[in-house]
């Protein structure tokens, strides 16, 4: 979720800090329901698929790619803003 910088902050420094305490959320709850839905396999009779891998490889690796996307976008590419990059090429053509 966005929120407008406080006015004694740098507009970009704050949406870059934005998207790494999100990323750091999504990390914690991918951790979190992990965690549990590992549980629940353990726990239970540890049923695996025709392939013999557990069911919660299928979840955790889903969503992994998921999450490696949004650690690309807060830290590799923090600054990546595609529309800022096609307002620039429109204004550059321009004249």
């Amino acid at each position: 979720m966005y929120t407008p910088p406080p006015s004694d902050k740098e507009p970009q420094l704050w949406e870059i800090a934005q998207k790494r305490a999100a990323f750091k959320s999504h990390l914690a709850t991918y951790l979190v329901v992990n965690a549990f839905i590992w549980g629940i396999w353990y726990f239970t009779n540890r049923h695996t698929d025709h392939n013999g891998f557990p069911w919660p490889v299928w979840p955790t690796f889903g969503w992994g790619i998921g999450l490696f996307f949004h650690f690309l976008g807060a830290y590799v590419f923090p600054k990546s803003n595609s529309v800022e990059r096609e307002y620039d090429k429109l204004t550059r053509n321009k004249g």
